[in-house]
């Protein structure tokens, strides 16, 4: 496709979207700033940049030579479809971005004390990442670098400091010298992209929060563990004190990482439409054997139907973390998509480090891919002559199969560290529907379903125990037009509502029958839902 013809694809994509969906935001982007692509090689002298400002009409306001980007900035009253049909009439070229906003994905709730059942669930056995019997085998090679890409980290935290990625060559060189010749000077402990200096010191506690799951300090008597508690973090901070950043600074960060050697990059963050030079910046990485694992979101999103970013990119080094809780229930913010989203992790009240040297307990799918960096980073330990696409591999193919997470995630389970450093094969889940008996049902909506719609439906199971109910559809407005499933004593079992998709099953239902009740407002009429089972034991 030809540049001009690119460009005028991208602005049609931004209005069709605008058209379909209309009362969807636009991904969030730093107002008037653009990533521009070029064919030809940046300069970072200031002649250069003159030279280019006048030839894209806009103020450099900064450049990634070595990947030839330049960060433009234009007026804020600009559309962004005028900006891209001006600045693509320059045939050096290659695409133009908006400069998106990137977040972090933690779900905040209030401080409390909590153990690490992520690790070792107390609550309800088998339901962690099996950390205790993986230590027997694995508890992380001292050479192995974990890139804790976010808002930096707490280099004093007593748990975190001893697991510090240091750069030797900065380390014993003169300050004020970049004497590894990176282009980051004084960069000892990692990189801070916002002001690209050498300090990635974390000013929110986000990130510390993620290294102490991944990495902290293990068999010290002191605070928590990680999950690979012997191995190197490297702080890589492009997220501010405010939990944002652009996207020229995960460019810078994910390059850095990838320079630098880091084997595992952990990603909690996300935001922003597709980009393709942030793609761009992950496929290097996956070109240098680094495993890209990524927060599936907090949206309560279906990334197949609607991508989230970075989690969703098509490059075969990522791989993308659901939420769970401690019952194994996917977590209720927690994105999903049986495509897109490739394992579950602990991702609610998960307690760790923080950047005023405590300890917090908070939830996200932020929480939840730390717990998948630090089994990988054992995976690789043991292992280090896997590829990143086989470790991703061996995640996703030996995580424990939960009911909580079928036809959710592309594995169907939970990322399990014991079990994929014995490349074991999960054992089915028998409170799992899906292993029981079935009868056929046939309960449906109509479709699509009227407003103010309200019908009451019933299924009975002579005989059974427990039951529960098999959609082979499911889509109903969120919130407003909700399908209520009873017991025989009529308690509420599940309120479910929203685009489920189909292969989904109720919650488990006690006793051999079960009340549907279907109820929808004034507005919005979509095609509701299909019982065709009901699985029982």
């Amino acid at each position: 496709m030809r540049l001009k013809e690119r460009a005028t694809h991208w602005m049609m994509a931004i209005l069709a979207s605008a058209g379909v969906t209309a009362h969807a935001a636009a991904p969030e982007a730093v107002p008037g700033e653009y990533i521009v692509k070029m064919k030809t090689h940046v300069g970072a002298e200031k002649s250069a940049i003159n030279v280019l400002s006048q030839q894209l009409g806009a103020f450099v306001k900064s450049t990634i030579p070595n990947q030839n980007i330049v960060v433009i900035k234009r007026p804020v009253f600009e559309t962004e479809s005028s900006v891209a049909k001006s600045v693509a009439q320059n045939d050096d070229v290659a695409y133009i971005e908006p400069n998106y906003i990137y977040r972090i994905n933690r779900t905040p709730n209030d401080p409390m004390l909590g153990d690490l059942w992520g690790m070792n669930n107390a609550t309800l056995s088998g339901m962690d990442i099996g950390a205790l019997r993986a230590w027997d085998i694995e508890t992380g090679n001292k050479d192995l670098v974990v890139a804790v890409i976010d808002t930096g980290i707490n280099t004093n935290h007593q748990d975190l400091k001893e697991n510090l990625w240091v750069n030797e060559a900065e380390l014993n060189g003169q300050p004020g010298v970049d004497d590894d010749g990176n282009g980051v000077i004084d960069d000892v402990y990692g990189y801070n992209a916002i002001n690209d200096s050498g300090n990635p010191l974390d000013d929110h506690g986000h990130g510390s929060h993620c290294a102490g799951t991944i990495g902290a300090k293990g068999d010290d008597g002191k605070g928590i563990v990680g999950v690979a508690w012997n191995v190197k973090l490297m702080g890589v901070k492009f997220l501010s004190a405010n939990g944002s950043g652009s996207l020229d600074g995960a460019i810078r960060a994910i390059d850095y990482a990838t320079r630098m050697g880091a084997k595992i990059m952990s990603n909690s963050w996300g935001g922003g439409g597709f980009s393709q030079a942030l793609r761009d910046a992950i496929q290097r990485s996956h070109e240098a054997n680094a495993l890209f694992v990524a927060a599936a979101g907090n949206e309560s999103n279906n990334n197949d139907a609607s991508p989230s970013y970075p989690a969703s990119y098509d490059v075969p080094n990522v791989l993308s973390v659901a939420a769970v809780d401690n019952q194994g229930r996917m977590a209720s913010f927690s994105n999903y998509g049986r495509s897109k989203v490739h394992v579950g992790a602990p991702g609610v009240n998960v307690k760790s480090s923080t950047a005023d040297g405590g300890y917090d307990t908070w939830s996200g799918t932020s929480m939840a891919t730390p717990h998948v960096s630090g089994i990988a980073a054992l995976v690789s330990s043991h292992e280090p002559n896997l590829t990143n696409v086989e470790m991703k591999e061996r995640i996703t193919q030996t995580a424990v199969r939960i009911a909580g997470l079928r036809g959710k995630v592309r594995s169907g389970g939970m990322a399990n560290a014991y079990m994929a450093l014995t490349n074991t094969m999960p054992e089915p889940d028998l409170n799992d529907p899906a292993n029981w008996q079935s009868v056929p049902v046939s309960v449906a909506s109509p479709h699509p379903y009227a407003e103010n719609f309200s019908e009451t439906y019933h299924v009975n199971v002579p005989g059974a125990k427990e039951i529960a109910l098999y959609f082979s559809m499911f889509d109903t407005e969120r919130t407003y037009d909700v399908v209520t499933i009873k017991d025989k004593d009529g308690r509420i079992i599940d309120e479910l509502s929203g685009a489920l998709g189909g292969d989904t099953y109720s919650s488990i239902i006690p006793g051999d029958a079960a009340t549907i009740e279907f109820k929808t407002d004034s507005s919005v009429n979509r095609q509701g839902f299909e019982i065709t089972k009901a699985a029982w034991r």
